[in-house]
């Protein structure tokens, strides 16, 4: 039985239904009631597929009955519609032949909806609630309808129509069918519990292995997409995509999984002033019925998707983004428990990113804890030495300056002090580049050379006075500034042999012709004289 029109409900007193008198009690060909009943009982237990167990119900209640169309109808307890209807009675053709099912918004059918009680009706025709049956529909007269419920929740109905031998169905009729229909409520209600428990189980592993993946160490832009990608398999979406806010106070796509999509999703922005932009940036949930008919949706995307949920990746008060589960246009609509696994997989992936973040800091400054370390032992252990061995050596030099002509003791001397003096200085290069941060290298002249009077600034005490002139970015090729770095470096290195320096000054000066690096300090050198300047110029 299908397309029945619908509108209130009657509730039916025990013993024979409302409505037109009853018919003659004789009802032909009536099976015996207990073995098939007793069968479906049992069946319900055993069958471990739902819609097989529902099946075998609808077509129990019309052996039953003795009814020639049945059907039972499991209700969206949310839209309260229907969502899925088993029918019994109808040919494949017959069925093919019929438009549409129907959706339990309108009719007899969403009478008892609307209204769940028993009804039974001699002429449904008869009825004011009738609305008619769609072209293809086989005539329909005598009705009772069943709602399948457990406790106070209803999940669907069972509908009998076409009482053989002409006659209305009878309390009998109501009695076994009130029997029939506990039993699919008990199995609806076990398979949504279990699915239930199944989709719980999958989100909760879900989880669990995004933060095992975000804690790996993954680079932020992975473990965005890692989000993304895991979300959307998750939730059985079209796309998985995170959103982080925009400098221009909207939101824009960062990472986007997809199956199948051409690909331009990542880029995508929703614009200032969209109306769901303040709910996102406010940390709330948005749920979407269809993405391209909202009008809230404004991005030019919104046309290839239907129902679509958009979660707050936040914790502890910190927003990091959003993560939007759209799924295909006409695809299902997300139900409560989707909706309530979604949103605690978000907060849960948001912890974790803070986390994962968090852990790279610690690593991070631990990298620079131990960079420092090894600066500082090399600087205080080996550069030390290696100056107190060059003393040494010159001072066996200047012994030897009296030694008998052609000796070649003082020519050795002066090369072992020459290959002394150039080993510290290649450690003290060592060390002001053990003293950068290694991530985020500067990319222009200008910084380098920044960077460079930076580290050099935790060995003097102090930070060198720098200056620039003319475009040295624009003007600088590769190969000049390679070289005008390692100049700078020898000369800072220089100037760190000097003692009782206290200032330093770098310039950097460029023309369309030449650049010029000049750095002068004043520290004490080997003479006794105050101040040093080293000038390297290159042309262009």
């Amino acid at each position: 039985m299908t397309n029945a029109g619908a509108g209130p409900v009657e509730e039916p007193e025990e013993g024979p239904g409302q409505g037109p008198e009853q018919g003659p009690d004789e009802e032909p060909d009536r099976p015996s009631a207990l073995p098939v009943l007793l069968d479906t009982v049992l069946s319900v237990g055993s069958e471990l597929e739902l819609n097989a167990t529902l099946q075998h119900l609808v077509d129990s209640a019309t052996e039953l009955c003795a009814a020639r169309y049945g059907a039972l109808g499991v209700i969206d307890p949310e839209r309260v519609r229907l969502t899925a209807l088993f029918t019994a009675g109808l040919t494949g053709a017959e069925r093919a032949a019929i438009p549409r099912l129907p959706d339990g918004r309108s009719g007899v059918l969403g009478a008892l909806i609307s209204d769940p009680r028993p009804l039974m009706l001699d002429d449904l025709t008869a009825d004011p609630r009738f609305a008619g049956f769609p072209p293809g529909h086989p005539p329909m007269r005598s009705f009772l309808g069943v709602p399948i419920r457990v406790h106070t929740e209803v999940f669907g109905n069972v509908y009998l129509t076409e009482k053989r031998g002409g006659g209305p169905f009878t309390a009998e009729d109501l009695a076994l069918v009130r029997v029939l229909a506990s039993q699919a409520g008990m199995a609806i209600g076990n398979s949504r519990l279990y699915e239930t428990a199944r989709r719980l189980e999958r989100w909760i592993e879900g989880a669990a292995a995004v933060t095992t993946t975000l804690l790996a160490g993954r680079p932020a832009a992975d473990a965005l997409m890692c989000v993304a990608e895991r979300a959307r398999l998750l939730a059985d979406a079209a796309a998985g995509v995170v959103l982080q806010p925009t400098r221009e106070g909207g939101m824009e796509i960062v990472a986007a999984s997809t199956h199948g999509d051409p690909g331009d999703l990542v880029g995508t922005a929703i614009a200032p002033g969209s109306p769901v932009l303040e709910q996102l940036l406010g940390g709330e949930p948005v749920f979407i019925e269809d993405s391209a008919t909202d009008p809230r949706m404004t991005t030019h995307v919104r046309e290839r998707f239907g129902p679509s949920m958009m979660l707050p990746l936040q914790s502890g008060g910190q927003l990091i983004g959003t993560l939007a589960l759209p799924r295909a246009r006409g695809g299902p609509p997300y139900d409560a428990v989707d909706r309530l696994l979604a949103s605690q997989f978000a907060s849960h992936a948001a912890l974790a990113l803070v986390l994962a973040d968090a852990q790279h800091d610690r690593e991070q400054l631990a990298v620079y804890e131990d960079r420092d370390r090894i600066a500082r032992d090399l600087h205080d252990l080996v550069v030390q030495r290696l100056f107190a061995t060059e003393m040494m050596l010159e001072s066996t030099r200047r012994r030897s300056s009296n030694a008998p002509s052609g000796d070649t003791v003082g020519d050795e001397l002066s090369r072992a002090v020459d290959e002394l003096d150039s080993t510290i200085q290649e450690v003290r290069t060592a060390i002001f580049a053990l003293q950068q941060p290694p991530a985020d290298a500067p990319t222009t002249f200008r910084r380098r050379v920044l960077r460079e009077t930076g580290g050099a600034a935790v060995l003097f005490g102090f930070q060198p006075s720098v200056h620039f002139a003319g475009a040295v970015d624009a003007l600088l090729p590769d190969p000049v500034t390679g070289h005008l770095l390692v100049a700078l470096r020898g000369a800072l290195g220089a100037a760190h042999r000097r003692s009782e320096v206290t200032g330093l000054d770098v310039e950097v000066d460029t023309t369309p012709y030449r650049v010029r690096l000049t750095v002068a300090d004043d520290g004490r050198t080997e003479s006794g004289t105050r101040g040093a300047t080293l000038t390297w110029e290159s042309a262009l």
